[in-house]
């Protein structure tokens, strides 16, 4: 009996881990992974890296290669034996209509193999994905919560499409609509009632021209180029196909991955870098790597170069994970070169690496985690809904943020809110967002005003050309929340044009999951009209609220990408930039972000509490009943007597960098009015918040070691010694007194614009350098008269005659 179990315990441990991959595919449970290529050099370096990854991974079951090939195409293509192969006819030019749409070819290919392959019959489960995807570890569908009509799939929010008339229009369902893709996970069923539909309804919104506008889409350029993603939901709609839309599967290299969670898929659709490195497929497109011997992509760093760059963990996970993408890319085309005959390669430190221990520990096989395979819902099931702790319990963690440009005016702005952050007891850290062009980021010197996180700018949109800065910052949140490692619960946005006054917390306010906090902004009128109804399919659920926002991170992360979306969505609707509709009296979609922000909230049901106790303009006489406000927008301008500030006049003035530099001094609050109370406090409230920002230009100041301002400016023995002072150290006099004069109703008196002093100074060293020089060049041309006449003594009368005469 011993011997028996031995012999048992023997032949298991021969069978290995292969045995339950093998019994993975037995009835019902037998897995069939496809994906879509058309005959060229760019799609066979990818089909090289994704077969690579499928083997390394260890994935159960086959894998065949759709290949949509044209007659003419397959006669020069070289690429047959790099997959396992089921031969498509192309439809990248349409039969019937003429239409150029390779993307066609993904849903052409599915129904084709459905039809024609004998592997459709023998399969249960069947996922689907695309060919620029590198596996990382086994994809199986009933342990990623995959069941018969509820597939598993990525979460592609830019579908836009499913919450508008878009959905109305191609599918009866529309409340089944999910904005879906890159992985599919299905069962042959699902798939077999959902393939003829996902064609058809993508030749169907190919062909709706009329409704390809950004706007409807999503899609940028306007030109139906996601039409076979919109054919995806809206057939997956019309069969009743709910999915389980999970977010941490798959990540793009650059992406930071969520504390806790293993990525099994690497999609890398977008340029990545690490370090001075970098990678972009569509660099590669007419690429022939793979029958180049010998040639790979440029290496990426090592590891121990990329431990020595980052010291964050998480950071440094997401930078293993881009190197990691590469590196199977290329171990992928080095197997690929000995497959085609290709000569041993030269030995070299690289390929050494990848064929070392260290390369095949990076490169193992990855399990899910339990983080992994949460989808969108169970998540949110998983969060309690009340976090308030009982007194002496622990209060969530607190991270405010605020977005700002490379330029002067969001610089002094900086230095007043970090300055009033410390001051007011806020909980947590701050960030700054600072969206800066490359040609920007050379110039700028304000890196130490705050903690920063740097962002590309998308002032002038990448792909558009639109100018519009205030799109940065909901760009700027989304990439902070894909490229930060944030451990905080509830995140507070500000605006850089404020001062904090107190503690802005999510336990005194009420704030919770699935319920934000915000301050009223009732002109935003488009959630009451047709612009609500026209950009969200939940206009019941528009709040019209901004300025300070304090969000739980789950619903930050869901809502981001959404409120980006819905910004270029609005700013692209120029039909309806009319004030009657937005609101915005200049007509020009400035406020199109706010509507962004709305918008995207009113999609995901996220109603506000809103509050008129968190924040005050200056200016304005405070609500009855409220104790203390918590930050102060100085958006507007805003008087106290004769007095003024508008911050728009030091859009271009140099306060940080200018020694000494502060906005005017407003009145001593022992001159005002008593008489009237509301006025008082009004006042009061407004000097406190200039007063606030004077304080934390001077200690900036302080802090870059400026001159002693007192010694400055005791004695002024002459204008030219007082000029050459304010050359030197920064004219703080004069700019205390600056004012712009191009608002007719400022009676501020005295006032210059600083670009004159400027001027001033320049020209008065313009000038005495020009003064030195022509005095210079004046003694030089004298001493050459005086030598040259010694010389022509010598010469005849005639000739000094001739010169006195030329000379009358």
């Amino acid at each position: 009996m011993a011997k028996l179990l031995i012999l048992v315990l023997v032949v298991v441990g021969l069978m290995g881990p292969g045995w339950s991959a093998e019994t993975g595919r037995e009835a019902p449970w037998r897995i069939h992974t496809l994906f879509s290529v058309e005959c060229q050099n760019y799609f066979d370096w990818q089909t090289v890296g994704l077969m690579h990854s499928f083997r390394k991974a260890r994935q159960p079951g086959p894998i065949t290669r759709l290949l949509s090939c044209t007659e003419e195409e397959k006669k020069n293509y070289r690429g047959m034996g790099l997959a396992p192969t089921v031969e498509v006819p192309s439809m990248s030019r349409h039969p019937r209509t003429g239409d150029w749409y390779p993307a066609i070819n993904k849903p052409a290919g599915v129904v084709h193999w459905l039809k024609h392959s004998k592997d459709s019959d023998n399969v249960d489960w069947v996922v689907i994905l695309d060919a620029d995807m590198i596996i990382r570890g086994p994809i199986i569908p009933w342990e990623l919560g995959a069941e018969k009509g509820k597939p598993v799939a990525a979460y592609y929010g830019y579908l836009i499409g499913c919450d508008n008339a878009l959905a109305k229009l191609h599918t009866k369902h529309p409340e089944l609509c999910d904005k879906v893709g890159g992985l599919l996970a299905m069962h042959i069923d699902d798939l077999r009632a959902l393939a003829p539909l996902w064609l058809s309804k993508t030749e169907e919104v190919r062909e709706d021209r009329a409704h390809w506008s950004t706007n409807l889409t999503g899609d940028i350029y306007g030109k139906g180029w996601i039409s076979e993603m919109y054919g995806y939901s809206f057939g997956a709609a019309e069969v009743g196909l709910q999915h389980k839309i999970n977010d941490n599967l798959m990540i793009y290299p650059g992406y930071i991955p969520r504390e806790g969670v293993e990525p099994i898929l690497l999609h890398y659709g977008l340029p990545f870098s690490v370090g001075n490195w970098s990678f972009s497929k569509l660099d590669h497109h007419e690429d022939d790597v793979v029958y180049d011997c010998d040639r790979l992509f440029p290496e990426p760093p090592f590891p121990r170069e990329v431990h020595l760059m980052e010291s964050d963990p998480n950071k440094r996970r997401a930078l293993f994970l881009s190197i990691e993408c590469i590196h199977t890319l290329n171990e992928g085309l080095l197997l690929q070169h000995k497959a085609n005959g290709c000569p041993k390669p030269t030995g070299s430190k690289y390929l050494s690496f990848l064929r070392s221990k260290t390369f095949a520990e990076l490169t193992r096989p990855k399990l899910l985690t339990p983080a992994t395979i949460q989808t969108e819902k169970e998540s949110i099931q998983t969060v309690p809904k009340q976090f308030i702790a009982e007194p002496g319990g622990q209060y969530p963690k607190i991270h405010t943020i605020f977005s700002t440009e490379c330029i002067k005016y969001f610089d002094w702005q900086t230095v007043g809110l970090v300055h009033s952050f410390h001051l007011s007891g806020q909980p947590g850290n701050i960030t700054r967002l600072l969206s800066c062009s490359d040609e920007d980021l050379k110039q700028y010197t304000g890196h130490d005003l705050a903690p920063t996180h740097y962002v590309p700018s998308m002032s002038k949109h990448p792909l558009t050309g639109d100018w519009y800065p205030a799109i940065n910052k909901p760009a700027a949140v989304l990439h902070w929340l894909n490229h930060a490692n944030i451990d905080a619960e509830f995140i507070v946005i500000l605006d850089a044009d404020m001062i904090l006054r107190g503690p802005i917390t999510p336990w005194e306010f009420n704030a919770e999951r699935g319920r934000p906090v915000s301050t009223p902004y009732e002109y935003l009128i488009g959630c009451d009209n047709e612009l609500a109804k026209l950009h969200t399919r939940h206009p019941d659920a528009c709040d019209k609220v901004g300025g300070v926002i304090i969000m739980h991170i789950d619903d930050l992360r869901n809502f981001a990408l959404l409120w980006l979306h819905k910004t270029e969505e609005v700013r692209a609707d120029k039909a309806h930039y009319a004030t009657n509709i937005t609101g915005d009296i200049y007509e020009s979609g400035w406020i199109s972000e706010m509507y962004g922000y709305s918008f995207g909230a009113a999609e995901l049901k996220l109603r506000h509490r809103i509050t008129r106790e968190i924040l005050i303009y200056p200016g304005y006489i405070p609500e009855p009943g409220v104790k203390h406000y918590r930050v102060f927008h100085y958006g507007l301008e805003f008087r106290v007597g004769n007095w003024s500030f508008d911050k728009a006049n030091y859009r271009d003035v140099e306060m940080v960098n200018r020694c000494w530099a502060k906005f005017p001094d407003p009145p001593d609050p022992s001159t005002l009015d008593h008489t009237d109370e509301d006025m008082l406090q009004r006042d009061l409230l407004s000097i406190e918040c200039i007063k606030t920002l004077n304080e934390a230009l001077r200690l900036h100041h302080e802090r870059r070691n400026c001159p002693d301002p007192s010694t400055l400016s005791t004695s002024k023995p002459n204008a030219a010694k007082e000029i050459a002072m304010s050359r030197k150290f920064g004219s703080f006099d004069e700019i205390n007194a600056v004012r712009s004069n191009h608002l007719p109703n400022n009676n501020s008196d005295g006032l210059s614009k600083p670009a004159v002093i400027d001027r001033m100074f320049s020209s008065f060293r313009f000038w005495l350098v020009a003064l030195w020089a022509f005095a210079g060049f004046g003694f030089l041309a004298v001493m050459f008269v005086v030598f040259s006449s010694r010389k022509k003594r010598t010469r005849g009368k005639n000739y000094r005659h001739k010169r006195r005469s030329s000379y009358t």
